[in-house]
């Protein structure tokens, strides 16, 4: 299929622009593209016509128009995160053969909204629609780890720390401390901490707007899944989070 150089043009004026460079005179867009001026100028005067370029009046620079705020909403609004990550959930069940899980914040807990069986996997007790709680689940602390400290005080408030094991964390200072490391490694376990014997891990998703919007996890048996099988697990789930958040239009930087 060939490629239409007129179109191609138009679209690298538009990635020219952005938080650090909102606004360009027509000779910086010209000599960033290596194009003759009269051709950037046509090029402008097309976009300006179609709102994806406005100018300045004051200064004579350019910059995004507001027809892309439209079509940015357009793609937002229209965006089920169930359809986008369930080929990640798939993947994950496939290549893991645990159950894999997709799930959002709601309220004092997270809740699934998604999740693909694994083949090996003999953990049956999660259901979509299920809530957990958020001190004692991996998918629960990632989820809180990535919200603002004003809202973290805010869902902490009358929390009620449920000690299902002895490995859960019932103290909000040591839940604080292990939001940091999740920051950190960017990934939460829940070593049987809500389930013994069931360990569990779980990464953020964020969108276009660097925001978690929900999250990702794997859970294991500590009986069938050793140490070094979990930190595999860890790193395709990571790439899958990343990819997944990429989809959504996060550009920052996760490892």
């Amino acid at each position: 299929m060939p490629i239409i150089q007129s179109v191609q043009r138009a679209l690298r004026i538009l990635d020219l622009f952005n938080e650090h460079t909102p606004e360009l005179k027509i000779t910086e867009i010209s000599e960033r593209l290596d194009l003759h001026k009269s051709t950037v100028h046509s090029l402008l005067k097309t976009l300006i016509e179609e709102r994806y370029i406005s100018q300045n009046t004051e200064n004579g620079k350019y910059r995004l128009g507001l027809k892309l705020v439209e079509r940015g909403n357009v793609v937002v609004n229209t965006l089920d995160i169930r359809q986008v990550a369930r080929k990640h959930l798939l993947d994950l069940s496939i290549k893991t053969g645990q159950t894999a899980h997709l799930g959002i914040l709601d309220g004092q807990y997270s809740v699934y909204i998604d999740k693909v069986e694994g083949t090996k996997a003999v953990i049956r007790y999660s259901q979509i629609g299920r809530r957990i709680p958020l001190h004692s689940t991996a998918l629960g602390k990632t989820l809180l780890a990535y919200q603002s400290s004003e809202e973290i005080i805010r869902l902490l408030n009358s929390y009620e720390y449920t000690k299902p094991t002895e490995n859960t964390i019932t103290k909000e200072a040591d839940l604080l401390k292990e939001l940091k490391v999740v920051r950190l490694q960017y990934y939460a376990v829940d070593d049987q901490e809500n389930e013994q014997g069931v360990r569990c891990i779980a990464v953020p998703i964020f969108n276009h707007e660097n925001k978690v919007i929900a999250g990702i996890s794997i859970s294991t048996l500590t009986a069938r899944v050793k140490d070094s099988e979990l930190d595999n697990f860890i790193v395709l789930l990571k790439k899958s989070g990343q990819e997944l958040s990429k989809q959504l239009g996060f550009y920052g930087i996760q490892v």
